[in-house]
């Protein structure tokens, strides 16, 4: 087998040497050359392949590698990119990637710079959104415990939806007709890579609403879109905005497509309507219908009233038959009325005459010597009570002073003052008694109490040998206290 640069099988060493025309490159200089042939050649591409890896990165780029039976290729996905792509890659998914081939230096690689990726058929769109219900349904979004009772007549409807489609003038006419209300649009994209932020911002951003703000916040929310494909109506499918409706506190209706049209939104949304139209419809009652029953619960009112108070005027002049006349009610009392009124004059005299008398008898028993006398008779009474009562208070204060000289005595004997007088005294220092020579201390300021005044010293230093003398007690004598 003949070679350019043969070895030698067993050394392994080079038997002849490389030709000598052949250029000398750097590593970076071949990878850069390898670089542009690359993008030279194949520039922008659509690759088909499975997802095989996604991983996320933090700074928000995107790595994936697609494969089909026999090879894989590497991805990127920039974080700008990632952001604004319809569908988010998910491994499993087959797709669709318009982009850039180029090479990874560092790593001596090819791969795809992706700018577009899209599943690869209605078969891969419908198996990511089975699999997307599948993972919500578990997480309890779409029970139905949850779901929230539509107001029966809501003071103003929030509609999210386009503002320049027709899908927002069919929801007003259909008010207009039924029950006008006040609305409040929040326009959003219903289609596109920016649908589902937009529409998820909308739900969110009625909710945020002050309820007493300047700007009134909706009873309910109708998230609208006409029909289409399910590639137009996959912003509706989108995780952002389910969560974004089942997080929502405003009662929701979903008129997302036509009636066949089913989206992610209609599972969680707390009713669903096939359109629009009927979105309204459900919204709001027909004016007309309720203006017609409250005639008739009125009119209804009325006659049952009407009934009712027949019946009672029925049963009142039943009862009215079985009572008295009112003038035989009142002929007993008036006749009294009568007797006594023609008895009270004399009565009044009779009354008067005899107050007179008693009046004239008691005058002719009072004069003026039993006056004088009864005033004679107090003014006694009052001087033999005074004098009783000097009496009793002369006892009280010679008891009084009797006691208050017992206790004088009885201080005098217990105070220490009777003991300095024997010739004793007192010491002090800062007014804590001095008890012995254990409490004295060298230089220490002393009080020194008499019996007839106080005198100041310093301590000395004691003397350690000197101890307290005991006074001896002469034989036959007592000893002296001094």
């Amino acid at each position: 087998m003949s070679t350019d640069w043969p070895f030698d099988r067993e050394t392994g060493e080079l038997l002849n040497e490389p030709p000598r025309n052949i250029a000398e490159y750097t590593v970076f200089e071949l990878s850069s050359a390898l670089k542009r042939t690359l993008e030279d050649a194949y520039g922008y591409v659509r690759v088909r392949g499975e997802i095989s890896r996604v991983n996320t990165h933090g700074s928000g780029h995107c790595y994936l590698d697609l494969k089909d039976d026999r090879a894989v290729i590497s991805a990127v996905i920039w974080r700008s990119t990632f952001n604004r792509l319809r569908i988010k890659p998910q491994a499993g998914l087959e797709v669709v990637v318009t982009g850039k081939v180029t090479t990874f230096p560092t790593q001596s690689k090819y791969q795809i710079l992706v700018d577009r990726l899209e599943p690869a058929g209605i078969g891969a769109l419908m198996a990511l959104l089975e699999d997307r219900k599948r993972k919500l349904a578990a997480e309890g979004l779409f029970d139905q415990d949850r779901k929230k009772p539509l107001p029966f007549l809501p003071r103003v409807i929030g509609v999210v939806t386009s503002p320049t489609g027709a899908v927002i003038r069919d929801i007003l006419h259909r008010l207009k007709a039924r029950f006008p209300r006040h609305v409040l649009v929040w326009p959003v994209r219903v289609q596109g890579e920016q649908c589902a932020i937009e529409v998820a911002a909308g739900i969110a951003g009625l909710n945020a609403l002050p309820q007493d703000g300047p700007i009134p916040r909706p009873d309910l929310i109708i998230v609208a879109r006409g029909g289409g494909s399910i590639e137009d109506l996959w912003g509706f499918n989108d995780e952002t905005v389910v969560r974004a409706a089942a997080a929502s506190a405003i009662p929701l209706i979903s008129a997302v497509g036509h009636e066949t049209d089913w989206t992610l939104l209609d599972y969680v949304a707390d009713e669903r309507a096939p359109t629009p139209t009927a979105a309204a419809e459900r919204a709001v009652p027909v004016r007309a219908d309720l203006l017609a029953e409250v005639a008739d619960l009125g009119a209804r009112v009325a006659r049952c009233s009407q009934k009712l108070m027949d019946e009672r005027f029925r049963r009142l002049k039943s009862a009215a038959r079985a009572l008295p006349r009112p003038e035989e009610v009142i002929s007993h009392a008036r006749q009294r009325y009568d007797t006594a009124g023609g008895r009270l004059d004399f009565a009044l005299k009779a009354n008067t005459k005899h107050l007179s008398f008693a009046y004239h008898r008691l005058a002719a028993r009072l004069s003026l010597r039993g006056v004088k006398q009864d005033i004679a008779r107090q003014a006694e009474l009052l001087r033999r009570q005074q004098r009783q009562m000097r009496r009793v208070l002369a006892a009280q204060l010679v008891a009084k002073l009797k006691s208050i000289n017992a206790a004088a005595k009885l201080l005098s004997s217990l105070s220490h003052r009777s003991v300095l007088r024997r010739g004793f005294a007192l010491v002090t220092a800062e007014k804590s008694l001095i008890g012995g020579v254990a409490a004295a201390r060298p230089g220490m300021r002393v009080a020194i109490e008499f019996h007839d005044g106080d005198v100041g010293a310093r301590i000395d230093k004691p003397d350690a040998q000197a101890r307290p003398a005991s006074p001896k007690k002469p034989s036959g004598a007592q000893g002296s206290l001094l």
